[in-house]
């Protein structure tokens, strides 16, 4: 029959272990209370570990309980902020990527991803460009939409002698529209609030009194961009511009950003596209008291041309005093010589609508004494 186990309590090991360190043999110890001359010697080694602990600094052992409280706290602190970064993440894929470091000396791109909620598919993904050919189109579809933004698919198809299905698909992607009234000339938001139109009959006497913006397409010798500028239109003062690959709205909020650091006007105008109908978009300049005007959908074809004409005029100057002439390579050849062109056309070029005075000198200067400027009266 198997012999029983006997447990040995705390109190009896460290007796025997006491017993052991006054000089008493293992067998006499043994024998005194019970226990196997093997265990005397063990339990002696273990004293003689443990008996540093025994003398060590109390307020050292518990100010190591506040380290570790104070860690955890520090992890809930972390998560809690973590969490509500997410919240301010921008929406935009494109703005993510614009975020994610692929040098970080700690961060893998990995883990940037998974905290920007992006997925590194869409990190790495190229979008496919257009075929030369079809490239020289868009740029060719552009020259005559700036010489006759009237034009549909249909004519500019027979402009430039080529199939219309394939101009119309282009024309899509460039976001070109002809101007003259028809349904849905604009596509606004799902949802998304539509502003009267402020400017009929208005007399355009000051600067900052009313602000523009709209989008336009830049061609590049291998894909295109997309540009968006704010204009002051007393002055023609280019307020602030973006650049962006794709039509999402992150790019425009940027620009109105960057000119609202610089002031802010009466009236902001824009036309009724999805990226300035976006709440988004609206509630910076609900937030800060300013009038949103929008151009209309069904209005007289001379009327609707005037509606936003002082954008429209600017985008037929820098295509054809900067983007046409300089066939930019890429990306950031493209933002380098569009920033000196700006500097150009803000500080330097004269305009004889502003009795050859720059749009800065009469926007910083005594734009007052311009004479006054009125939007045409529609029909």
């Amino acid at each position: 029959m198997a012999r029983k186990r006997v447990v040995r309590s705390a109190g009896t090991k460290a007796k025997v272990a006491l017993a052991a360190m006054s000089g008493m043999s293992p067998s006499q110890i043994a024998n005194r209370f019970g226990v196997h001359p093997t265990q005397v010697a063990t339990w002696k080694k273990q004293l003689l570990e443990e008996a540093e602990t025994l003398f060590a600094d109390k307020r050292r052992k518990s100010a190591g309980l506040v380290d570790e409280q104070e860690l955890y706290e520090q992890i809930g602190r972390l998560q809690m902020e973590l969490a509500w970064l997410k919240k301010k993440l921008p929406k935009s894929n494109d703005a993510k990527r614009e975020l994610v470091e692929p040098e970080h000396p700690s961060l893998s791109v990995r883990r940037q991803c998974e905290l920007l909620n992006l997925d590194r598919s869409t990190f790495y993904y190229q979008p496919r460009t257009e075929t030369r050919v079809n490239l020289e189109l868009m740029r060719a579809i552009d020259e005559v939409y700036l010489k006759r933004p009237y034009f549909g698919s249909r004519r500019i198809a027979l402009e430039l002698d080529v199939n219309r299905k394939r101009v119309q698909r282009l024309m899509r992607v460039m976001g070109l529209e002809a101007i003259y009234p028809k349904p849905r000339t604009t596509r606004p938001g799902a949802g998304h609030k539509i502003y009267p139109y402020l400017l009929r009959n208005t007399a355009i006497t000051h600067v900052d009194q009313v602000w523009s913006t709209d989008i336009t397409y830049i061609p590049l010798e291998r894909g295109y961009l997309y540009l968006t500028a704010v204009i002051d239109w007393f002055s023609r003062y280019v307020l602030s511009w973006r650049l962006s690959r794709s039509l999402e709205g992150v790019f425009c909020c940027q620009a109105l950003d960057a000119a609202l650091v610089i002031s802010q006007p009466e009236i902001f105008n824009t036309d009724q596209g999805t990226q300035f109908t976006s709440q988004a978009f609206t509630s910076r300049l609900q937030d800060r008291g300013i009038q949103i005007s929008m151009t209309r959908k069904r209005v007289p074809r001379r009327g609707r041309a005037l509606d936003n004409a002082f954008v429209e005029r600017l985008w037929r100057t820098v295509k054809y005093e900067e983007v046409y002439l300089q066939e930019y390579e890429d990306e950031a050849t493209a933002r380098t010589s569009l920033a000196r062109y700006w500097r150009f056309y803000n500080q330097v070029r004269k305009h004889s609508s502003l009795k050859y005075r720059t749009p800065a000198e009469v926007y910083f200067g005594t734009a007052n004494s311009q004479p006054k400027r009125r939007v045409q009266k529609l029909a």
